[in-house]
């Protein structure tokens, strides 16, 4: 039997008919919710670790090796870090790490603080790992603008060069069971100029108008599917859609990698760690997920 392709929880890379400009969207329902739902994150929080998860998707599923892309931002703000850690597989995790009652000072106008507000004087990072034996390539700029878009065109006009347009999208969609979160992106990119093709900017700049027509509520919505979003906005053209990758909510805890925490410890660090009924308990700070370990065992 023939599995049909995901119209939800994908990434899928697109181009243009006849244009020098590529690009990837991504859209996340039941896998985002997941992990904005394993801690009792502020709505700003929520949404900027949405905004982390959509990024990495994107950026990651370029990737043309089996590893791994960790998008993280960490400044002086009430949110000390977002990090989520994406898989080439499709795998990711995320987290934040804030204070809850700056948050919550900064939340008290009209607009919803972004990335410079809740992390404030900071790094933006993305680091490639390639897994086994190869070198991490990190790549590092400084927190600009109230999203992660911003940062990720500032790294990729500094680190890679390459003219990029990032528009990032995070919210609640109730479809009759309740609230639950989405998120969305879309990226494009100039293909550079060479003698084949000659000059790109006029192609670059027109895709860049039609790009700016995006919507956020179009990123997010249920209904409207990644191809149907990108008729809309490259029509006049067509637009070429490959195979989408499926996207999954994971974590890569288990009780055999806390304990290999655990036992890098001194023994009166561990003999701390122990509680009333004799165990360890571990819980971890990306799935929540809590471990009762025999500090014997």
């Amino acid at each position: 039997m023939t599995q049909s392709p995901p119209t939800d929880d994908l990434v899928a890379a697109f181009q243009i008919e006849g244009w020098p400009v590529r690009g990837r969207i991504a859209r996340l329902g039941d896998s985002i919710h997941e992990v904005l739902t394993r801690h009792d994150y502020p709505e700003p929080v929520a949404n900027l670790l949405g905004e982390a998860c959509a990024l990495a998707a994107l950026v990651g599923s370029s990737l043309k090796f089996e590893g791994r892309l960790i998008v993280q931002a960490q400044g002086d703000g009430p949110v000390r870090y977002v990090v989520c850690d994406y898989d080439t597989s499709g795998q990711f995790r995320g987290y934040c790490r804030f204070d809850a009652d700056a948050v919550a000072a900064v939340s008290q106008g009209f607009a919803r603080p972004g990335a410079r507000t809740l992390l404030g004087d900071g790094l933006f990072i993305m680091t490639v790992d390639q897994g086994g034996d190869m070198d991490r390539y990190q790549g590092i700029t400084k927190i600009e603008g109230e999203t992660l878009a911003l940062c990720a065109e500032q790294y990729f006009d500094q680190s890679e060069q390459t003219p990029t347009r990032i528009r990032l999208a995070v919210g609640q969609v109730d479809s009759g069971q309740g609230p639950t979160w989405r998120a969305g992106g879309i990226m494009i990119q100039n293909i550079a100029s060479d003698d084949a093709r000659g000059s790109t900017e006029d192609a670059w700049f027109r895709a860049q108008a039609l790009f700016q027509t995006t919507g956020e509520d179009e990123l997010v919505d249920p209904t409207i599917p990644a191809d149907t979003l990108l008729w809309r906005l490259f029509n006049e053209d067509g637009v070429r859609v490959f195979e989408p990758l499926a996207l999954k909510a994971f974590c890569r805890c288990s009780s055999e990698r806390i304990a290999t925490v655990i036992e890098s410890f001194s023994e009166e660090e561990k003999a701390d760690m122990v509680e009333d009924d004799g165990k360890i308990r571990v819980t971890c700070e990306y799935c929540s997920r809590t471990y009762a370990l025999d500090p014997t065992a």
